[in-house]
């Protein structure tokens, strides 16, 4: 039975760290799980609801990556939307191709890691038990 609870423990876990990478609403989570985790509420473990340590260092490096990825995705994607809006039509046809290669690259980017994850490769086995 222990094993039995142990896998489906390291699931939810997994399961977790999936949500921060769903394309465009993973970012919320993500940021939900940034502010929420002081370094002060890292050191002491009763306030903290995450008992397992190397857990919270796993949702945070997956929120920090979820964040990072959408954020370079939103930049470039306004970038490249204002560029097309000012510009003549063959201009503004290649920054709005630019855009969908931008936009598909973020949405392959969060599947590769949602992927990964479902084959536990992300981070290592170690970490999580």
């Amino acid at each position: 039975m222990s094993n039995h609870s142990h896998t489906t423990k390291q699931t939810e876990q997994y399961l977790q760290l999936w949500i921060y990478f769903l394309p465009v609403v993973g970012v919320i989570p993500a940021v939900w799980t940034l502010s929420q985790s002081k370094p002060e509420k890292i050191a002491d473990s009763q306030q903290n609801p995450l008992k397992n340590s190397a857990q919270l260092v796993q949702q945070l490096k997956a929120s920090r990556l979820s964040l990072n990825l959408t954020l370079i995705w939103l930049c470039a994607y306004v970038l490249f939307s204002y560029g097309a809006a000012d510009e003549t039509q063959i201009i503004a046809f290649r920054f709005l191709y630019a855009n969908a290669i931008v936009t598909t690259s973020y949405f392959v980017a969060c599947t590769y890691f949602i992927t990964r994850l479902g084959k536990k490769r992300l981070f290592s086995a170690a970490q999580i038990d």
